[in-house]
């Protein structure tokens, strides 16, 4: 999208000498614009409506935005500042609601570049004593996490298998265009299937207390470390309950998977072997490996989907639909492991 075609509340707010300071830098996902100040970031929702999200009238972007700052303050309380009101007057686009407001936007505190956890990854500089840090924010935070009534529904099989069956119907059509090929998929859906045929260790789980409103979105992108007494935990799935409300080894397990996808395996085990004794989950092991399949696939898709987009170009293609092959065989490696 060029700048002609941004919202003017946007492009206003990108040329403002206000709350964000001069020089705003601006990036687009599929379902946002990140507005990036020098101390400050402000993203906004587009009305987009993806069938997991709805985001389509500016009353459920406001009450997403307010969901967002909610459940991030569980884990980032001084990163994640304020909903705001985005106005437009006769003097154009301001943070303060005056003369109609047309978006709103969630501001928070611009974390440190250098402590993106996927940089440090690359830099060779985590180690187990990260694990223990990040392990000892989670343990406490999944304890006090809400639990109950429709959160322990979404952790059975019947619910889990809404998720599971959605990302292989969303693939389907791709299957065989490069990426994944058909014997593989239908290794992964078979397993996946015969697993989720296991309804006692769902049901299991759930009674066990093990089925939490969690973060939905747990791998090293959504990380920063500032230091090991400083890292904040961030963007949280606000927009989708079933997402976001799982069995807690369904989020660790992806951390774990992300792990295994940089080539750190040995971390990748000392960190569900951590959290299972630090949380005294003695189960996390015997579900630990679905959840990476299922993760491993869902970050596979999100690769086929970048691939096969039309906006895209060529290279950006090519380099998704190598990340999405990766992750599938990273998914196929643990069913040829871990037999159901």
């Amino acid at each position: 999208m060029t700048d002609s075609n941004l919202p003017p509340c946007i492009t206003g707010l990108m040329g403002s000498d206000g709350l964000l300071g001069p020089g705003v830098s601006l990036v687009q996902t599929h379902i946002s614009y990140v507005l990036i100040g020098d101390t400050e970031v402000l993203k906004v929702k587009k009305p987009v409506d993806f069938g997991f999200l709805d985001f389509t009238t500016l009353e459920k972007r406001r009450f997403f935005c307010h969901e967002e700052l909610r459940l991030n303050r569980r884990l980032c309380p001084d990163v994640y500042q304020d909903v705001v009101p985005i106005g437009m007057d006769d003097k154009g686009s301001n943070l303060a609601g005056l003369g109609e407001v047309v978006e709103y936007g969630v501001l928070m505190r611009r974390m440190p570049e250098a402590g993106m956890m996927g940089r440090l990854i690359a830099a060779g500089r985590v180690d187990k004593k990260t694990i223990d840090a990040i392990v000892a924010i989670l343990v406490p935070f999944y304890r006090q996490a809400a639990t109950g009534g429709e959160i322990n529904e979404l952790g059975r099989a019947g619910a889990v298998a809404v998720n599971v069956t959605e990302n292989f119907d969303q693939t389907r059509a791709m299957v065989g265009s490069g990426g994944l090929d058909r014997s593989r998929f239908d290794r992964l859906v078979a397993w996946s299937r015969e697993f989720l045929a296991k309804t006692e260790l769902f049901a299991a789980r759930v009674e066990a207390g093990r089925v939490r409103e969690g973060h939905g979105d747990l791998y090293s992108a959504n990380i920063c470390i500032e230091d090991l007494k400083k890292i904040h935990i961030f963007d949280c799935i606000e927009f989708n309950q079933r997402f976001r409300c799982c069995d807690v080894a369904s989020d660790i397990a992806f951390l774990a998977m992300d792990l295994d996808f940089h080539g750190l395996n040995g971390l990748s085990n000392y960190l569900l072997a951590s959290f299972g004794e630090k949380s005294g989950d003695d189960g996390l092991m015997e579900i630990a490996t679905f959840y990476k399949v299922y993760r491993a696939y869902v970050r596979g898709k999100i690769g086929l989907f970048t691939a096969n987009a039309p906006e895209v170009d060529a290279a950006t293609a090519a380099t998704a639909l190598a990340g999405a092959e990766r992750y599938f065989s990273l998914a196929d490696s643990y069913i040829s492991n871990n037999p159901s």
